[in-house]
């Protein structure tokens, strides 16, 4: 068929759809009833059409069809670690994330037999050493062809963490420019605004302006190796649905936008892990539909890889039985589900589009007040950035307390012959040492512990 079926019938504006609900509503007020209005200051309407833009949008760089899957480990013993990995390859990972506490680690037996070509290998450390990378550069096997490997270093992600620098701000910078001339990778760690009850808007923007400062410090000290740079940002999804598939489209936007302006590579890997804001330990397994779904924006958002969260991760120490459960609910999404099949799924949902446009410039807006008063870590160090968060976070809490954020099994339909108070093998409620910082460190905190807490002490 050569004739388009839609030509056979009228095209209906948004104005008439519009008057036609409103004669629905029988004198109900259009806005009161269905404008849906959200904490990152957008007002949802009950339907979006395309006259709405005045050019449609362009498609999307991301490719869904590409998305890895990824495990996390906890680093040891290398040897343990290594094995671990292989063992999470050969059922079902695509990329190996290593979380590594001591320099001491041996970067060859933590690589051994991992085929770099063919699988990614992300490094997190919890130090700054620009030693042990490269021990990790030079233990990468002389038969890899385009070994893919990522480290990740991010000063300034863990000054608004831990609120210290690793050792100062001169030093840390320096190490830091060693690093990047070795691995030509920077990263930014925005999972740490949304766990700690950010809006999407300022996610996205404090995410930008994080990013601004190496870029800034780079180009200020005239670094050739500039150009050469690759970013990564690592995030966290939460369950607003479309909002989620929406930020992770408008973080590729922005990236660009900022990319641009220095004349580095526009492209950006991102990397998203559920969220633990929203998880509980009360009707835990809820754990598995909630990252489930966060999931499936992620994809539809377009990320590169995923790292799910483990169903009981929040009370039970790493186990066997909850890995294979996280890998297998994103090994069910991509070879039950199809999730890998199409891409750029989002493209051309009005809906979608909107929430793009909107949340790209509502953060862009806020990145340029950010850079007008004095940058990123002015603003940390002036504690502005930290209070901004608390009143999001203060804000979602309340909503959460009187019912309107709801997280089922928790604060809405509870099941009160669930007994957790024997089954915690580590604590999963926020503790605060109390320790001399430079600057407010960024607290995460879930939005159910003062209720479970409550529970717990009645059992």
């Amino acid at each position: 068929m050569s004739k388009s079926l839609f030509k056979d019938f009228d095209s209906v504006s948004s104005k008439a759809w519009k008057q036609k609900i409103q004669v629905d509503l029988k004198g109900a007020d259009y806005n009161d009833t269905l404008i849906w209005k959200t904490n990152e200051d957008i007002n949802v309407k009950p339907f979006y059409h395309a006259d709405e833009f005045e050019t449609l949008p362009e498609i999307s760089k991301s490719k869904a069809t590409k998305w890895k899957i990824a495990q996390s480990i906890t680093v040891t013993d290398a040897n343990v670690a290594n094995l671990k990995a292989i063992d999470a390859i050969h059922r079902g990972a695509e990329s190996i994330i290593f979380n590594i506490a001591s320099e001491n680690t041996s970067a060859e037996h933590l690589l051994q037999n991992i085929d770099l070509d063919t699988v990614n290998v992300h490094i997190k450390c919890g130090f700054l050493s620009e030693v042990f990378t490269k021990k990790l550069m030079n233990a990468i096997p002389n038969t890899a062809k385009t070994p893919q490997i990522h480290i990740h270093t991010d000063i300034i992600g863990n000054l608004a963490k831990t609120g210290n620098w690793f050792s100062n701000l001169n030093d840390d910078f320096s190490k830091l420019k060693a690093i990047v001339k070795s691995t030509n990778q920077i990263s930014i760690d925005l999972s740490q605004y949304q766990n700690a009850g950010a809006t999407i808007v300022q996610q996205l923007a404090y995410s930008l302006a994080h990013a601004n400062e190496y870029l800034n410090h780079y180009e200020a000290h005239k670094d050739t190796s500039l150009k050469e740079i690759n970013a990564t940002f690592n995030t966290s999804i939460g369950s607003n649905y479309f909002f989620e598939i929406a930020k992770i489209r408008a973080l590729r936007q922005l990236w660009t936008t900022l990319a641009s302006e220095y004349g580095v590579s526009e492209d950006c890997k991102i990397i998203a892990t559920p969220s633990k804001r929203n998880k509980t330990i009360y009707d835990y397994n809820v754990n598995m539909l909630r990252t489930t779904t966060e999931c499936m924006s992620a994809i539809l958002g377009g990320v590169n890889e995923i790292c799910n969260l483990p169903y009981d991760s929040l009370f039970h120490k790493p186990n066997e039985f909850g890995d294979r459960i996280a890998r297998n609910q994103l090994l069910v999404l991509k070879n039950e589900s199809y999730f890998d099949k199409v891409n750029n799924p989002a493209d051309g949902a009005y809906y979608i589009e909107s929430l793009t446009e909107q949340l790209a410039e509502k953060a862009l807006e806020l990145f340029k007040d950010i850079e007008a008063n004095g940058g990123f870590l002015s603003q940390l160090k002036e504690g502005t950035i930290q209070r901004k968060i608390k009143e999001s976070a203060a804000k979602e809490q309340a909503d959460f307390d009187a019912e309107k954020l709801v997280l089922l099994g928790t604060n809405k339909h509870p099941n009160n012959a669930d007994k957790m108070k024997n089954d915690l093998e580590i604590s999963p409620f926020l503790k605060i040492e109390k320790r001399k910082t430079l600057i407010e460190p960024i607290i995460n905190k879930r939005l159910s512990e003062k209720l479970e807490i409550k529970r717990l002490n009645n059992e």
